[in-house]
């Protein structure tokens, strides 16, 4: 995949400062109708419906920009299009492996990786009643990319052609080899909506409506509510229950408070740490249920090797070192995430501790002779600076947390100081390489290893003495190079075969280890809490709540 980096940075950092006011909670986290049926109610109150009517009420502070899945690139918006449509591929609930869905297989791969061949499912039909068919599928690829929303660089800078090329067959022509490709259509916006209600051009969006063919339709979409009802002429496995009630809370407390008092059966998106402990504890007492999950989300310390005295491996490593993981998971995190020794995480098989193995966790002897191996002292202290978006208390106590372990463990070595800027002007500044170190987080765009590798470390243009010029490492802030690395990156992006590939991503995660641009801190965990009598509550990968399955 070719991506146009100037542009994938903007809609990245667009996408993430969505969360900036959500950081310190989501890290922490377990994280289609007819038209005559379907109502933009921007002014309706919460739905009210009699207990007993088998419907599930989710409660959420999760506010969506928008319904169309051209458009749409925040959790908000994904969890909510998720629900009502399907995909090609999809995930099962706690695995990264993608199965079929409107696909009836995975694809069949030309000979160069270029050429995907993919059959379409018959006997699906739209929420409007339109027939699903390969065509349908073929206009929803085209309007995702034409229609140039937030997301549509996924697969613009991916797809060179698609077409159908049989009713219930279609073919897409890849601009360049990329293995993880089936797993970027499983992506929630690469969903079809109805040739009928929808249109191609740039900026035509419908945000206030949603007509896909999953199993269930939008029936009510207000501002701090929305509900669903269950589609009739779903082609796959009913939903067990009879439809949902979507209720948006204005604060983290709100949505605490009903979920505590019974007003929703499942809250999830988003709670302050110290509530999830809370409601936790109520969980274990037989009050409700909580369930947790490995979440997808990777936070991480980011070090510009073009800035002084950084430029030096030493330094690096030293923070590699320094950094306790267990410390920061218990005093900022309160054990609800799980440390993290690659910046590919321990969803994927591929991942290897080797952070572990070689830095350690407050390995502080370890980090002071790397530094007086780099030449500083006591007389002449490494200082460096550490940065962080405002809106983020997690990072501020991280990054306090980290300037306590150097002030009282390496003997006036090394020296951190901690600033603070508003988020957009942090993501503004990061990929102009304004800071030295920076704490940061990464919401995968489709669940893939490459997601985790090719983003942060691929350089288009650079050198060794200069940096990266132009390319991933150089939006992320590290200005990171390596001829050697961008090799591994296109080998692992063309090799079919799941073991050579694993060998390629060992390969990789060696090099970071012994290179550090970036240092991974934690992996988050997704929480939902259920009232009792609430069953199949299940999470995606992807940080979706699946809906379709929750009964009562």
């Amino acid at each position: 995949m070719v991506i146009t980096w100037l542009s994938w940075a903007m809609r990245r950092w667009g996408r993430m400062a969505k969360f900036l006011s959500l950081f310190s909670l989501c890290l922490l986290l377990a994280v289609s109708c007819t038209p005559s049926q379907q109502t933009n109610t921007p002014n309706s109150g919460a739905v009210n419906t009699p207990a007993g009517d088998g419907r599930i009420t989710v409660g959420t502070t999760q506010k969506p920009r928008t319904l169309d899945p051209a458009d749409g690139y925040e959790l908000a918006s994904l969890g909510l299009v998720f629900n009502m449509s399907d995909r090609l591929y999809t995930y099962e609930p706690g695995s990264t492996e993608i199965k079929p869905q409107l696909a009836t297989a995975l694809p069949k791969v030309s000979a160069d990786g270029l050429t995907y061949t993919i059959p379409i499912r018959e006997g699906v039909v739209f929420h409007d009643d339109t027939p699903f068919n390969a065509k349908a599928m073929e206009f929803s690829i085209q309007r995702f990319i034409e229609n140039k929303g937030k997301p549509s660089f996924l697969l613009a800078d991916t797809i060179a052609s698609v077409k159908a090329t049989r009713d219930y067959e279609l073919t897409i022509k890849l601009k360049k080899p990329f293995a993880a490709f089936p797993s970027l259509l499983a992506f929630s916006g690469v969903c079809p909506v109805s040739p009928k209600a929808y249109e191609i051009g740039a900026g035509k969006f419908k945000p206030n409506i949603f007509i896909s063919t999953g199993p269930y339709k939008l029936a009510q979409y207000g501002t701090d509510s929305l509900r669903f009802d269950v589609f009739d002429k779903y082609w796959g496995e009913k939903p067990a229950n009879n439809g949902i009630n979507v209720q948006i809370q204005t604060s983290p407390v709100n949505l605490f408070n009903a979920f505590r008092t019974g007003a929703v059966d499942v809250a999830y998106l988003s709670l302050q740490p110290d509530q999830i402990r809370s409601l936790e504890a109520g969980a274990k007492k037989g009050d409700w249920q909580a369930i947790t999950a490995q979440g997808s989300v990777v936070s991480y310390m980011v070090l510009n090797r073009n800035q002084k005295p950084l430029d030096k491996i030493e330094v690096r490593s030293a923070i590699a070192s320094l950094i306790n993981r267990p410390l920061l998971n218990e005093r900022v995190l309160f054990s609800q995430a799980d440390p993290l020794y690659s910046m590919i995480p321990t969803t994927f098989n591929v991942s290897q501790p080797l952070f572990k193995d070689k830095y350690g966790d407050g390995n502080f002897e370890q980090a002071q002779k790397s530094l007086i191996a780099a030449g500083f002292s006591k007389e002449n202290p490494a200082k460096i600076q550490i940065w962080y978006p405002s809106s983020s208390p997690t990072r501020s106590l991280a990054a306090q947390t980290l300037k306590s372990l150097a002030d009282t463990k390496m003997d006036g070595i090394l020296q951190l100081e901690v600033n603070t800027v508003e988020g957009a002007t942090f993501f503004k500044k990061i990929s102009e390489g304004l800071y030295p170190a920076a704490l940061l987080d990464w919401y995968p765009d489709f669940l893939d290893p490459d997601n985790y590798v090719q983003p942060f470390l691929a350089c288009e243009k650079g050198s060794v003495a200069k940096g990266c010029e132009n390319g991933g490492s150089q939006t992320q802030g590290s200005f990171y190079y390596s001829e050697a690395m961008n090799k591994l990156i296109d080998q692992q992006r063309k090799e079919q075969n799941p073991e050579a590939r694993k060998k390629i991503f060992a390969d990789i995660q060696n090099q970071v280890l012994t290179d550090v641009p970036y240092v991974p801190l934690w992996q988050n965990k997704d929480y939902v809490f259920a009232q009792k009598g609430v069953s199949n509550v299940n999470l995606d990968p992807t940080q979706n709540l699946i809906y379709k399955t929750i009964k009562k």
